[in-house]
C-alpha cells in the first residue's frame, strides 16, 4: 500500500483553496459545535489537502477552513492527482458515516464526558437520543436533472439504495 502523506505543513487556514467539487454543506448547529470542541480542545486532527499550481486545495477540512481564518493549522499535504483527489472527496465522509453506534459505548462515554458549550452538548444529545442523521439527503431520491445518467438502485443483498451510473 502507498503511502500518499508528503508532509505535516502548518499554514494559515485563509491560505488554503476551498475544493470547488466539495459537496458537503456545513448548518449552522455544525459550525457551532465545531467551534465548541476547538475552543474547549483545540486542533486534534488535521485538514487534508494536495498541492495545485493555485496553491493548497483542500480535501477535507472545508468547515474548519471557515472557521479558523488567518489561524494557522496543521495540513497533511497529500501526493495526489486530481482525479484521485476527486475520489478522496466523494468518498472521506461517507466512509466515516458507514460505521456503526455501539449505543452501549456511546452512553457510557457521554454519561462520562463533559463539555462547556451548549452546541456540542446538543450534538451529542440529539445522537443519543437517535435524533441526528450523520448522512443527510443522501438517502433522498436524486434530481435526475442535476446528474444525467445516474439512477437509484437497491442492493439484492441488503435492500440498501444508492445511486450509480447508468
Amino acid at each position: 500500500m502507498r503511502d500518499r502523506v508528503k508532509e505535516l505543513r502548518r499554514v494559515p487556514a485563509s491560505e488554503l483553496r476551498a475544493n470547488p467539487k466539495n459537496w458537503r454543506t456545513h448548518p449552522p448547529a455544525q459550525e457551532a459545535a465545531l467551534k465548541g470542541v476547538l475552543a474547549e480542545i483545540g486542533f486534534a486532527d488535521a485538514m487534508i489537502a494536495r498541492e495545485t499550481e493555485d496553491g493548497l486545495e483542500l480535501i477535507d477540512g472545508h468547515l474548519r477552513r471557515e472557521v479558523m481564518g488567518d489561524q494557522e493549522v496543521p495540513v497533511l499535504v497529500l501526493d495526489v492527482t486530481e482525479e484521485e483527489a476527486d475520489k478522496l472527496l466523494l468518498t472521506y465522509d461517507p466512509l466515516a458515516a458507514m460505521a456503526h453506534a455501539d449505543m452501549d459505548n456511546l452512553l457510557a462515554l457521554a454519561s462520562l464526558t463533559q463539555f462547556e458549550s451548549p452546541a456540542v452538548f446538543d450534538m451529542l444529545e440529539a445522537l443519543v437520543n437517535g435524533e441526528r442523521d450523520i448522512m443527510p439527503m443522501l438517502g433522498e431520491e436524486l434530481d435526475e436533472s442535476l446528474a444525467d445518467g445516474v439512477q437509484l438502485c437497491r442492493c439484492e443483498d441488503c435492500g440498501h439504495e444508492h445511486h450509480k451510473q447508468a
